[in-house]
């Protein structure tokens, strides 16, 4: 039976929008594509702790005039993302990182790529629903590589798991809705018909 959540929303021309259940911050998942040489990067996947999601400012052009001034979009920029890896004990993270680092200078040689082509891989960040279905969103990133890296301390008085920053710099993201097709059910099957985001009972 569903919860009836109508006395819930926010009321809108004589009805009521209903509630629904909101994305949750822990139920993601990052994908790598191209990174490194001859990475499995599943190993990065299985390791992610954290990853910011992409912003984007654009700049404002004044277009002045006679007696005023509008305003225009020009050129927009990504920020960098920062992803997190537990460092795990077969040095399979660290191995990854070193081998796109290396893509991208050589430090022994001191060379480096000659285009951007031959070190940018891809990425995809999930938003997920806690089954074993398809995203609820994900963000495509493309021309990515790798502006810094920050590994931690060690410490003796310290016994938590240690970690690895990646800032990740891009050329462009895409944000994509779906599928998610099951309704929400952690089964897979559809159990009860799920009302539209104006119904007046379930959260979907």
């Amino acid at each position: 039976m569903a919860v009836d959540v109508s006395k819930f929303g926010v009321p809108l021309g004589g009805s009521k929008l209903g509630m629904l259940h909101p994305k949750q911050g822990y139920r993601f998942r990052v994908i790598f594509m191209g990174f490194g040489f001859d990475v499995d990067t599943r190993v990065l996947t299985r390791e992610v702790q954290s990853v910011t999601r992409p912003n984007r400012s654009q700049q404002r052009v004044a277009v002045h005039s006679y007696n005023t001034t509008a305003y225009i979009g020009g050129k927009h920029e990504w920020q960098t993302i920062s992803v997190t890896l537990r460092d795990d004990i077969s040095n399979g993270v660290v191995a990854a990182i070193g081998q796109q680092i290396q893509r991208q200078v050589n430090h022994f040689e001191q060379t480096s790529a000659v285009a951007g082509a031959n070190y940018k891989f891809d990425m995809e960040i999930h938003s997920l629903d806690g089954t074993n279905n398809e995203e609820l969103e994900s963000w495509n990133l493309t021309g990515c590589w790798l502006e810094g890296t920050e590994y931690p301390e060690g410490a003796y008085d310290n016994s938590e798991a240690i970690t690895v920053s990646m800032t990740v710099s891009f050329d462009e993201a895409v944000q994509v809705a779906g599928p998610n097709t099951n309704g929400g059910n952690a089964s897979g099957e559809i159990f009860q018909n799920i009302p539209s985001p104006g119904g007046s009972s379930g959260i979907a």
